[in-house]
């Protein structure tokens, strides 16, 4: 996983956005822990918009 929490929202947003419909999608396919992903970006100040599918 990507250290950098801004390329990391870049990177996950754009797979969220081009190919999975939902967090849960993209972390099984890609292999991500989910609670670590949505923690780094919390961390960062970014929370996942289900309805958005999107971090903001």
């Amino acid at each position: 996983m990507v250290s950098d929490p801004f390329m990391l929202l870049s990177i996950v947003n754009m797979k969220l956005r081009d190919q999975y419909d939902t967090l849960e999608d993209l972390c099984a396919e890609e292999g991500y822990d989910q609670e670590e992903l949505v923690g780094k970006l919390r961390d960062a100040g970014f929370e996942y918009v289900p309805e958005n599918n999107q971090f903001k």
